[in-house]
């Protein structure tokens, strides 16, 4: 079966290490609640919004990550809607799982709370 894992955290400071430390916390939660492996991961997209400027890519975070060298993933920008959470990074991970869509956690840290408060434990 193939599902989608999604994930967004904020940055305090749009820097190249604050968007670093950032996704790879970010990573490593959603790794790590849902049990995934480099080779069940068919994708991953990441989003910034337009105030993130630093000249850092996300998916660096995810490249230093024993085993996820190979993973393709693809970093763009979120749509600028007027109003909407600032400085958010946000994932959409496609992986192959036996799982149901209700067992898969999807991972919401720092402001990004906000986005899906339904899915906050």
């Amino acid at each position: 079966m193939f599902r989608g894992v999604r994930g967004a955290i904020t940055i305090q400071e749009n820097t190249e290490q604050g968007v670093l430390q950032a996704t790879d916390r970010l990573f490593t939660q959603l790794i790590s609640e849902n049990g995934i492996e480099p080779e069940q991961v068919a994708s991953v997209f990441i989003s910034v919004t337009d105030d993130i400027t630093t000249e850092a890519f996300p998916a660096r975070a995810m490249r230093t990550m024993e085993g996820w060298e190979y993973v393709p993933v693809m970093c763009m920008k979120e749509i600028d809607v007027k109003g909407a959470l600032e400085k958010c990074i946000r994932v959409m991970m496609h992986i192959n799982t036996d799982k149901d869509q209700r067992e898969i956690k999807h991972v919401y840290l720092e402001g990004a709370q906000v986005l899906r408060p339904d899915l906050q434990s």
